[in-house]
């Protein structure tokens, strides 16, 4: 007997989709570290933030390792049986997480976390596509959720943290985890989704490869800045090993019947157009770190304070979705709908750019941060749907674990660590032109402490702007990118070019009979309907 959906047929409707909201609630923003605890666990522990940022990127690479095999796990177990193992697992990991002391324990559970959430989202997927209807309407409602999930359940952590210790928001997780894995265990049902299938076809050696490749990448994401980048050793062998662990990656593809991922659809218009865009949406994400340099580091924000900012982007979430599912209901095409995402992205770094001053107000948060919220709704919805649109599900599944590490950990480690090396390259630059300032005339030995910390705050802020000044500029770039491409419209143009040309006849009763067929396709699809 098999059975597509989750629950037991007694189990109520209502209750149903409040298991699967409750399960989303706990998993998806679970994780080897909450970013706006790393402060906290720093001191906790007493090691380098930097093996906290490797563990917040292992989380990522996790489930991108996970997806192109998770079809495969869905269908070999029981979903009773998985969903309460995966809960289990993942509350004794969160346990592990707040009582150990060891940073690389931290890094290797956080990878297996993020490996095994996605089993469970990927359960959660199916049925809520289904009753949401179609998959763009689906991206609207469940990205707008989880981001918002997101910016909620980091403010909560770190207000945990400052109440009791970093710990007990680990063991909080790992509760919820335990309580969930007892409801599923009476709700659930116990046949399978489909016809049982073997797991020893999974080339497990592709799956070392993979992680491999992005585990050492994001070693050298975290500590380049650290190490001096190039100049040290660790990191030149780390990038070898990245660089030699993906070369073998593709070669095995190419010797395996049934390859772990596949590179076909990396040929595609849309997918490369996509992976571009999504490159350029790392670059705005990226902007956070420079963000919490200034609002910690130049305003003096406490932690809490500075989660409250990302809760501000709320409002900016909540209407991007509400855009997306109306632009998907009515089928608009998706252009001015990633134009608006990208322009409100740039309008967050104009004014970040020109509100970069000792004396900025904590209201004056509001606006650029509500930009932000609806700049990175909006393209986490559009761009995803645009990059894995009119590809077969064999296609996507095989390829989408690299689109995701792309996504979430290379395009925005990369452009973190490009900023951290210019904000300090550029710290030093503007020190050295504030240099002029500082001599017995203008600071006197009773007051040197007071200007110089003066001197070294601006200079931060001279450092920001410089960088927020070139990502404007790359922002007028891509939107004007944007504008012009053609997202698969090319024939549209043609039949301007062919009208244009003289040719209206033609294109014309090219235009009725295209009209004329689809008429009948549909007078044919009739009764099969």
């Amino acid at each position: 007997m098999y059975n597509k959906g989750l629950f037991s047929d007694w189990v109520p409707k209502p209750v149903q989709l409040l298991m699967m909201v409750l399960l989303l609630i706990v998993v998806m923003p679970l994780g080897g570290v909450y970013t706006g605890n790393i402060s906290f666990m720093v001191g906790g522990t007493g090691v380098m933030q930097e093996y906290f940022l490797w563990a917040n990127y292992a989380t990522t690479i996790g489930m991108g390792a996970c997806m192109p095999v998770v079809l495969r796990m869905k269908m070999r177990f029981k979903v009773r049986d998985k969903i309460v193992m995966l809960l289990v697992l993942l509350g004794a990991l969160s346990y592990i997480n707040a009582t150990t002391l060891e940073p690389m324990v931290i890094v290797m559970t956080s990878l297996v976390i993020g490996f095994l959430k996605m089993m469970i989202t990927i359960e959660l997927f199916l049925p809520l596509m289904a009753m949401l209807g179609g998959r763009g309407i689906f991206y609207g409602v469940f990205y707008t959720f989880v981001l918002i999930l997101n910016q909620v359940s980091a403010y909560y952590a770190v207000e945990v943290s400052i109440l009791y210790n970093f710990q007990q928001f680990f063991i909080l997780a790992a509760v919820l985890c335990f309580v969930l894995a007892l409801l599923c265990w009476v709700l659930m049902h116990d046949k399978y989704f489909a016809l049982k299938v073997p797991l020893h076809y999974i080339d497990w050696l592709s799956v070392i490869l993979f992680v491999s490749t992005f585990m050492f990448s994001a070693y050298v994401f975290s500590f380049g800045k650290q190490q001096d980048w190039l100049n040290s050793k660790n990191i030149i062998n780390a990038s070898i090993v990245a660089f030699v662990s993906f070369a073998l990656l593709a070669i095995r593809q190419l010797t395996l019947k049934r390859p772990y991922i596949s590179f076909h659809i990396f040929t595609k218009s849309n997918v490369l157009n996509g992976l571009f865009m999504l490159l350029w949406l790392g670059m705005f994400l990226g902007t956070t770190s420079l963000q919490n340099i200034y609002s910690v580091g130049v305003l003096g924000y406490d932690q809490l304070t500075n989660a409250k900012l990302n809760v501000m982007m709320t409002p900016g979430l909540f209407l991007a979705g509400v855009i997306a599912v109306f632009w998907f209901k009515k089928e608009r095409p998706l252009k001015m709908f990633i134009f608006s995402g990208f322009a409100a992205m740039t309008a967050y770094a104009i004014i970040m750019y020109f509100s970069m001053v000792l004396e900025f107000n904590y209201e004056s948060w509001y606006l650029p941060m509500f930009l932000k919220g609806y700049g990175m709704c909006s393209l986490f919805i559009s761009v995803w749907y645009y990059t894995l649109d009119k590809l077969e599900l064999n296609e996507m599944l095989a390829a989408i674990g690299l689109v995701l590490v792309w996504r979430t950990f290379l395009a925005v480690g990369f452009f973190s660590a490009l900023f951290s090396w210019f904000q300090y390259q550029f710290q030093i630059v503007s020190l050295g032109d504030l240099a002029v300032y500082m001599d017995g005339m203008t600071i006197t030995p009773q007051t040197v402490a007071t200007n110089l910390k003066t001197i070294q705050l601006n200079a931060i802020i001279s450092a920001n702007k410089k960088i927020f000044g070139y990502i404007i500029v790359a922002g007028f770039g891509v939107m004007l990118y944007v504008i012009t491409h053609h997202f698969g419209k090319r024939t549209e143009y043609l039949r301007v070019i062919r009208i244009l040309n003289g040719k209206s006849v033609i294109a014309r009763r090219r235009s009725r009979e295209r009209k004329k067929l689809e008429e009948d396709l549909k007078g044919a699809a009739g009764p099969a309907l």
